[in-house]
């Protein structure tokens, strides 16, 4: 039975055409009817169609030439590799993908020494050759040097169009070997991905090493020590088709019937009685921190519930309770970087209708003090006295940034202004070279990704990874509204660049925030000291407009009631800070 059963996955650098070939692979199976298609049709969030990127990994059962093809679709983006490493443990072989005009990009090299890491069978295509600016020799070159496979073995494709999509899948039935299965062994299936059905509770996606499995089966979850009834399994036809068991080698889904989300986790064991566990996962590191409050604080049950459940569906997620004297109860979260946390606060509104605010994000800084103690620093607010810090040091990241040769020199300036430290240059091939850095992760999450793809026109790419920590002099910097502390605009920066960074700030809190009845204040501070201010003006009514002629002093007691009434307001006036407000102090 194993014989027959291929599971393979699709890695990319962002926007190779993953999903669009994985249409062509539903169409040419005919998976899904030609009325029920429809372009990304495995993106199924609203916000992946929305911005044309796939966030969540998706599996789909599809029948060929007599064989079972499972597929699991991957993202490109660096900040959702683990959901790539995650599909990449439940398959045996990955299709490379690179695009014909852009050739091998950084997450490209990333994802396939991730693929090679996990032994797996690697068919390298080549997409969108049907563009006017394809040049598949020159890529093909690219891979034979990258891979050292034959430059025949190296497919030609147009995911658009369906060109030369069926000898991919003849490559996959030839090449990607089955799965190796221990008739000995008891059930043991790996759980890649879940998510939360209020009806069904718990759907688990796995992956059958051993053993099988079908409804009505009693399990233990050996992780969390959870256990339960299989309520229902099946298979990706992409909707969950029910089916009456799934058999070792298999990818498919269960329904738990666990109402804890805490008690089904991605990485876990489904088995039995007697059943050992597999390896797993490692565990993810977050990189960038922030928190997260609900504008209502009565909004808090709510908010816990919805982290939960998307941190069911978003393995890579992790929170934590944080209670802060001016935003209330929240969480302090951790993502792995700036898109991560756009796409998990976009689905806290969508998805569970809430109305937050998220503070300025910052990175995890490990701190000495005085007395010998070593602390984790996610927070500005965290930071204590200056007095009771020995030393303080920033977490670095190992930066490949590829690149055409014609633009080495602007990335170079680039990277220098973000105190990033040159390591080497190594040469795809004439043209292409791949710059090593190491780079203070803080300088990395602002806006380096931005100023990149500005000096390369485009054709920079990005990939990083943790390296360690080094001791950096940095200092909170406080930003004061109307004489009042805004906690969430808080941050950390370098010392010497204090004055620069807080000058800007407040120069563009004052073209975004609003107006007010009274004056408002926006200073910069670094503990008792304003290093930068600027002034809103107020809105002021004419109230002398209705005055004709008479005494002076009429004018004068008008005058001086709406003074007093300004003073008043400026003693109790509230200002509302925006979101773009905490964009403005992130992208300085």
């Amino acid at each position: 039975m194993t014989d027959t059963i291929r599971n393979f996955c699709i890695i990319a650098h962002i926007d190779h055409g993953k999903s669009t070939l994985a249409d062509r692979f539903l169409e040419v199976t005919e998976t899904v009817s030609q009325r029920e298609m429809k372009e990304q049709l495995l993106d199924t969030m609203e916000l992946e169609q929305e911005r044309g990127i796939t966030i969540k990994l998706q599996p789909v059962r599809m029948d060929y030439q007599g064989y079972i093809l499972n597929l699991i679709d991957t993202p490109g983006h660096v900040d959702f590799s683990y959901e790539v490493s995650r599909s990449l443990a439940a398959v045996e072989g990955a299709i490379l993908l690179v695009d014909a005009t852009q050739g091998i990009q950084a997450q490209t090299l990333a994802n396939l020494y991730l693929a090679l890491d996990q032994n797996l069978a690697i068919i390298p295509v080549i997409n969108k050759i049907d563009l006017p600016a394809a040049d598949p020799d020159k890529v093909t070159s690219e891979i034979v040097s990258l891979l050292g496979c034959r430059p025949e073995a190296v497919l030609r494709v147009s995911a658009k169009t369906g060109q030369g999509v069926p000898a991919v899948l003849t490559a996959v039935i030839q090449h990607v070997p089955g799965p190796i299965i221990d008739v000995n062994k008891t059930l043991q299936a790996l759980i890649f991905d879940s998510n939360f059905d209020e009806y069904r509770g718990v759907v688990a996606d796995v992956r059958l090493v051993s053993g099988e499995m079908k409804k009505g089966d009693m399990v233990h979850y050996l992780a969390t020590g959870a256990a339960g009834e299989v309520l229902e399994v099946g298979v990706f036809k992409p909707k969950l088709t029910p089916a009456d068991r799934l058999l070792a080698g298999e990818i498919g889904y269960i329904v738990t019937g666990l109402k804890g989300v805490s008690q089904c986790r991605v990485g876990d064991t489904v088995g039995v009685t007697g059943s050992t566990a597999l390896l797993g996962y490692k565990e993810v590191k977050p990189m960038v921190f922030a928190g997260i409050f609900c504008k209502e604080g009565n909004d808090y049950p709510e908010l816990r519930e919805a982290m939960e459940k998307l941190k069911l569906n978003d393995a890579s997620l992790t929170y934590e309770p944080e209670n802060s004297p001016a935003l209330g109860f929240g969480f302090r979260c951790g993502f792995l970087g700036m898109l991560h946390m756009d796409i998990v606060q976009e689905r806290l509104k969508r998805e569970y209708d809430l109305d937050l605010i998220i503070t300025v994000p910052s990175v995890a800084y490990q701190l000495f003090t005085t007395n010998g103690r070593q602390l984790t620093i996610k927070s500005p607010q965290e930071l204590p006295d200056p007095s009771t810090i020995e030393q303080v040091a920033e977490p670095l990241m190992k930066v490949d940034i590829v690149c055409p040769k014609d633009y080495l020199g602007a990335v170079m300036d680039v990277a220098q202004s973000k105190r990033a430290t040159y390591l080497n240059t190594e040469f795809l091939d004439a043209t292409i070279a791949v710059l090593h850095y190491e780079m203070p992760l803080a300088s990395l999450i602002i806006d380096f990704y931005d100023k990149l793809k500005s000096v390369s026109q485009g054709y920079g790419s990005l990939n990083y990874d943790f390296s360690n920590y080094r001791p950096a002099a940095v200092s909170r910097l406080d930003i004061l509204v109307a004489g009042e502390k805004v906690e969430a605009l808080s941050t950390i920066v370098y010392t010497d660049e204090a004055y620069p960074v807080g000058k800007k700030i407040v120069k563009e809190l004052k073209d975004i925030l609003p107006r007010q009845m009274f004056e408002v204040k926006l200073q910069a501070a670094i503990g008792g000291t304003i290093i930068a201010s600027e002034k809103i003006a107020a809105m002021r009514k004419d109230v002398t407009a209705k005055l004709y002629g008479g005494d002076v002093t009429r004018k004068r007691k008008l005058l001086e009631k709406q003074k007093k009434g300004k003073r008043k307001m400026q003693s109790i006036g509230k200002v509302d800070i925006p979101p773009e407000a905490f964009m403005a102090v992130l992208k300085r």
